[in-house]
């Protein structure tokens, strides 16, 4: 779990805000090596919803998750609720280079109750002995959903999930954060590239490409909408074929 600390600004700290809203994020902006990375964006998130985070490769999704991590220094305010505490999913871990058991990985958390998280994600306790190397990409994903929830967070990040993972591992995987997120009440941010997993598995859309494109009701959305929204009108419809093939 990453805690939240100071960040960059005067406001970036616990400032009180509506009981129903987990964050609220007003005109953030990040500059890169002098480069506008992100510039003026602005979101709620009410608990224990769902929000993904779409938009072009450079839109600037990660970068948000760093200032939300306060991870990077950023203009505007971000706002989290008293109560938060987080959890975070990296993009991808390359896991030969831990010659370590999952036993091991997980007790970084200094917890030994490990069991109810492994169960949480659909994996048996008997993959606490084997090594993070020996694992499956779906299994390694889920693992470091596990190690994510072991203190029990109230918000998970999760930077694409599944990126390396087999097609055929994928749903599963958010089938297990979407129960996590209907039984535990967590609040989610998720960023993906897959419109499907969007389309079913978010309350709400953010989409970027370094302010915002479009920030509302995932169910007002149809996928070519959002297609088009993200990459324009040619692309969505030449995705929409190929959907049809």
């Amino acid at each position: 779990m990453t805690d939240v600390g100071r960040g960059q600004t005067e406001s970036s700290s616990h400032s009180q805000i509506e009981s129903n809203n987990m964050l609220v994020v007003s005109g953030l902006g990040v500059t890169s090596q002098n480069k506008r990375v992100l510039e003026d964006v602005s979101f709620k998130v009410k608990k224990g919803t769902s929000l993904a985070v779409v938009g072009p490769n450079g839109g600037g999704k990660t970068t948000l998750f760093r200032a939300l991590l306060n991870l990077i220094p950023y203009t505007g305010t971000i706002k989290w609720n008293d109560e938060v505490r987080i959890g975070y999913v990296p993009q991808s871990l390359v896991s030969t280079d831990l010659p370590i058991l999952v036993e091991e990985f997980l007790r970084f958390k200094r917890r030994t109750n490990y069991e109810a998280c492994l169960s949480s994600v659909g994996l048996d306790k008997a993959i606490l002995r084997q090594s993070l190397g020996s694992l499956s990409g779906g299994e390694l994903q889920r693992v470091l959903i596990a190690w994510a929830i072991v203190d029990n967070p109230s918000v998970l990040l999760l930077d694409e999930p599944t990126s390396g993972v087999d097609i055929g591992a994928e749903e599963p995987i958010y089938e297990k954060v979407n129960h996590l997120k209907r039984e535990a009440g967590i609040t989610v941010l998720l960023i993906s590239h897959n419109m499907h997993v969007v389309m079913h598995y978010s309350d709400y859309v953010l989409a970027l490409n370094k302010d915002v494109l479009f920030y509302g009701d995932t169910k007002s959305l149809t996928h070519s909408q959002l297609l088009s929204i993200i990459f324009g009108s040619e692309f969505a419809l030449t995705e929409e074929e190929h959907y049809k093939e």
